[in-house]
């Protein structure tokens, strides 16, 4: 009656009464409810998360043979939630669990076994477990298409942006919109952006917005290309919603290789938007089966993995990423932490980032706070190696600042520089920059420091505020270091007696000439 109810409720409150009656089966010994109430309390469903209770229940679970149970104690020692953190233990129940029939666990064996956690690497054994993952969905979508499921990355939602904190000086804003209408075409698309979204205390202003990417598109940039394509996609009043417009927008700036545009023409495609649906998954499928047996194509055990965890991703657990971002949302940190973490183990990129995200910011109670850092880090790991290039600058700010490992400003600068270099990342650039600037970790260059703040300026809108006040203070500190310099070479000539020529205060002057030049140099570099 209770899997009747939670089948056909469309209200929380209906949901809830189908809990009662779970709970009530369990109660009387049913195995099934048990489970459901286990899920329940450690998932934190309807608020009523209890980790010791969920622990309790799946131990007696997983005595009596339930393969979930076995399942969910894997994950909770393999992360340390509730339990003593103990890989090999987790590894026992995930074995366990896959043998009992928990295609959640076979797909968390695949996973590891891909990618060597706890385990050897093996690239034919995560095939065998990813494939019988795989031919379950298979069979799944060749009765019903499905749905996919979004999957939201917390980094990127406007309140997590920790730009959007900072105020746009006005005067600043005023020297911009100077350059802007003078040319500057980086200019252009940040005030484009700023006015987009409305970010750095200026007002959201989609006109303004259209203006600027349009100046900028009209003089080559790729990046404005890709924001009018977004802005007639999603549709505002400056951009009415036009899917011809932004598949002509977003297709010059992918012909251009820009990433936003790829990606819009991505969301066309798989959605259909004024253009044919793509990319169907049984086709992936079957492409997967053909590099797993070598037929018609040379064999690759590493595609064929990669192809079959693609499928298995469009897994019903998918819907998980919903239930955690709502709890998110809602301030269930906990709930949303534990649902994550669960995606995070069977292999999500998506997921690890998130939940990386969540124990940074030390708001969940379920951990304790000095295994957060160590635990946001291994995550954080995982994401970079999946091609996460957030993800590979976080790993180098952890070893920067020493958070969860010992500071290592040669790490951190390794991958400072594989960021930069494999993925294009401004930050990391700028980053980088800072380093060389001050020889931290890696030799002292001042000139490849210029040409990284440089470089972070061209890669991102973003960067161009920073940039400019970063390489206005590398300018600065210099110019004073050289009339110290000066001051000092002065003192050596006596003969000079320039005291008696421009006076007592002829330094003031010189200090005074240097700065103004400065400032004139500065002003015709952004120009």
């Amino acid at each position: 009656m209770g899997i009747k109810i939670l089948q056909q409720s469309k209200s929380r409150k209906q949901k809830a009464e189908a809990y009662k009656l779970f709970a009530k089966a369990s109660d009387m010994g049913n195995l099934k409810a048990m489970e459901k109430m286990a899920d329940a309390l450690l998932f934190g469903n309807f608020g009523m998360q209890n980790i010791t209770a969920a622990i309790q229940l799946y131990e007696s679970l997983a005595k009596e043979g339930s393969y979930k149970a076995q399942n969910a104690l894997g994950f909770l020692s393999s992360c340390g939630i509730g339990m003593e953190y103990n890989q090999a233990k987790a590894l026992i129940y995930y074995t366990f669990g896959s043998a009992g029939g928990s295609m959640i666990s076979q797909m968390i064996l695949g996973y590891r076994y891909l990618s060597g956690i706890s385990v050897l690497q093996n690239c034919e054994v995560a095939l065998s477990h990813y494939k019988k993952v795989a031919d379950y969905i298979a069979d799944k979508l060749e009765k019903s298409a499905g749905v996919p499921v979004e999957k939201v990355r917390l980094t990127e939602r406007p309140e997590n942006l920790s730009s959007n904190s900072e105020i746009l000086d006005w005067d600043i804003y005023q020297y911009y919109k100077f350059l802007a209408e003078r040319g500057d075409v980086q200019i252009q698309v940040s005030l484009g952006q700023l006015h987009l979204t409305g970010r750095k205390g200026l007002d959201q202003d989609y006109y303004k917005a259209l203006y600027y990417f349009l100046k900028a598109a009209k003089a080559g940039s790729a990046n404005a290309m890709a924001f009018i394509g977004k802005m007639y996609l999603e549709g505002n009043v400056a951009a009415p919603q036009n899917n011809a417009t932004a598949f002509k927008y977003f297709s010059m700036a992918a012909n251009k290789g820009n990433a936003i545009g790829l990606h819009g023409l991505g969301l066309l495609y798989f959605y259909g938007k004024g253009v044919p649906v793509s990319g169907q998954p049984l086709a992936i499928y079957y492409l997967a089966k053909m590099y797993a047996t070598g037929t018609g194509v040379l064999r690759s055990c590493r595609t064929a993995v990669e192809l079959y965890k693609g499928v298995c991703e469009l897994g019903h657990w998918a819907e998980k990423f919903l239930t955690a971002y709502f709890a998110y949302k809602n301030g269930d940190i906990d709930s949303s932490l534990v649902q994550y973490a669960l995606l995070a183990e069977m292999g999500y990129e998506v997921a690890q980032s998130n939940s990386a995200f969540i124990l940074e910011s030390k708001k969940a109670k379920i951990l304790e706070k000095e295994k957060m850092y160590p635990m946001a880090l291994l995550l954080w790991n995982r994401a970079a190696t999946q091609g996460n290039a957030f993800a590979r600058v976080k790993i180098g700010d952890y070893h920067y600042y020493g958070y969860g490992t010992k500071k290592d400003y040669q790490t951190a600068a390794t991958h400072y520089s594989i960021a930069a270099k494999k993925y294009h990342s401004a930050q990391a650039m700028f980053n980088l920059a800072y380093m060389y600037e001050h020889g931290l970790g890696i030799a002292k260059d001042v000139r490849l420091a210029r040409r990284l703040y440089d470089m972070a300026a061209q890669t991102s809108p973003d960067a161009h505020i920073p940039v400019f006040f970063a390489l206005t203070k590398l300018e600065t500190v210099h110019l004073f270091r050289d009339i110290l310099f000066f001051n000092q070479f002065t003192m050596r000539w006596k003969w000079m007696k320039l005291d008696n020529t421009l006076g007592p205060y002829w330094d003031l002057f010189v200090i005074g000439l240097i700065v103004a030049v400065l400032i004139f140099l500065l002003r015709n570099r952004y120009l």
